[in-house]
């Protein structure tokens, strides 16, 4: 379980600059490398979603911790 924390971890991070390039730039990273919506943009962005969703679990471990 602790290799998928880090997973997590790492796309939640990468979706976060991604994210702070766009605000502070307006520079989408993934769009740039991947380009526009292509497939593999397409699961970047669902990936990272994913882990932040995932990543909202963190909360309840550290409640009970």
């Amino acid at each position: 379980m602790k290799t998928l924390d880090y997973i997590a971890l790492i796309l939640v991070v990468i979706g976060a600059v991604n994210w702070g390039l766009i605000g502070f730039f307006d520079f989408d990273l993934v769009r740039m490398i991947f380009g526009d919506m292509t497939l593999i943009s397409r699961i970047i962005y669902s990936l990272v979603g994913i882990a932040g969703l995932y990543a909202l679990s963190y909360f309840g471990r550290l409640r009970n911790d």
